[in-house]
């Protein structure tokens, strides 16, 4: 009798230790806790030492001044997710303005058949560069890097001057604010970076395309070995990269109401560094689009703090984020140590 006692407190505290397991936090969470955790201690650092640092203006122009950049490290993020690189982000958003502004202030186009013309570009030219890496086994690395600087070539190639756009249109775009309540506005910039955000999300975790992204960034051959269409994904996954490049650049357009041959000059890097702050493994497999829009918001906010304090130059702005990205790829190494020893791999 007591043996059946012994054996059904046994059972019972083993049912109540399961759900406790259960609950148990997940280590691949722990580069987007980390990054939305030094988002909130950077933003309460802020209100306490300057006032108004936490209006929810200011909050939402973090979005507002970088929309183009949460944009294009939307593509970005499934890129590296795939295991791959992409440096001609910033000569494409640079070639779309020149190209807007070509067509629409001299051309005489309409502006949304130049729109829809430089996003088609921008997906064609991607896809290209996808296409190039796929066949020919090529490093991602080498082949967008020319792409970047054919890109930037092409830019130059239409006007070596920045040329200066004052269509109706466009200038109502560029001033254009959707009120979201108490007197606190966004761009319209802005909303298309959380449409690309949401749409992104969609995409990563509830599409088989998405799926297949991460299985190539976490083994390729495996996913080869599950019949999972490899060539085709990492193909599809450079087009949109390209898309969201040359729509970034769409924005930029907007936001600057100018095309010229320098503009996002070494924006690539920033977003690969934000989606590294954001929680993706550079080694690809493992990552979350929500998490970019945090390392957007991260760097938005050292700029804000640097604004903010008044006498810093600008410049600490990317020793912030250099240093910032070393302590994430430091962390993404003991994740992936701890993860092979908990799976028991040497």
């Amino acid at each position: 009798m007591n043996a059946r006692n012994e054996s059904a407190r046994t059972a019972a505290s083993g049912r109540q230790q399961e759900p406790m397991q259960r609950r148990r936090f997940d280590p691949k969470y722990l580069p987007l806790t980390v990054t939305v955790a030094l988002f909130v201690a950077m933003a309460a650092t802020g209100g306490v030492l300057y006032e108004g640092f936490l209006s929810p203006q200011v909050m939402l122009n973090l979005l507002i001044d970088n929309a183009f950049l949460c944009i294009v490290a939307v593509g970005m993020t499934f890129v590296i997710l795939s295991g791959g690189i992409d440096l001609s982000v910033g000569a494409v958003i640079a070639f779309t303005t020149v190209l807007l502004a070509a067509l629409v202030q001299r051309q005489g186009w309409h502006p949304l058949a130049a729109i829809a013309l430089a996003l088609s570009l921008g997906t064609v030219y991607g896809a290209a560069m996808g296409l190039l890496i796929q066949r020919f086994r090529l490093q991602p690395f080498v082949v967008t890097l020319a792409g970047m600087f054919l890109a930037r070539g092409a830019a130059t190639l239409i006007s070596v001057d920045s040329i200066s756009i004052d269509h109706p249109l466009m200038t109502a775009v560029a001033y254009l604010r959707i009120p979201v309540g108490g007197g606190y506005s966004l761009s319209l910039s802005a909303l298309i970076a959380l449409l690309a955000v949401a749409a992104g999300i969609v995409l990563a975790h509830a599409t088989r395309f998405g799926r297949t992204v991460y299985a190539i960034g976490g083994s390729e051959s495996s996913a080869l070995l599950m019949g999972l269409p490899v060539a085709a994904t990492r193909i599809a996954v450079y087009a949109l990269s390209g898309f969201c490049s040359a729509l970034a650049g769409v924005v930029v357009t907007f936001y600057m109401l100018s095309g010229y041959g320098l503009h996002a000059l070494g924006l690539e890097l920033d977003a690969i560094a934000v989606v590294v702050i954001g929680g993706t493994l550079l080694s690809g497999g493992r990552g979350y689009v929500a998490g970019t829009l945090v390392g957007v918001l991260v760097l938005g906010l050292i700029q804000t703090l640097i604004a903010f304090e008044g006498t810093l130059s600008s410049w600490w702005t990317r020793i912030a984020i250099g240093v910032l990205l070393l302590l994430f790829c430091l962390l993404q190494r003991v994740f992936e140590r701890t993860r092979r020893l908990t799976l028991g791999v040497a």
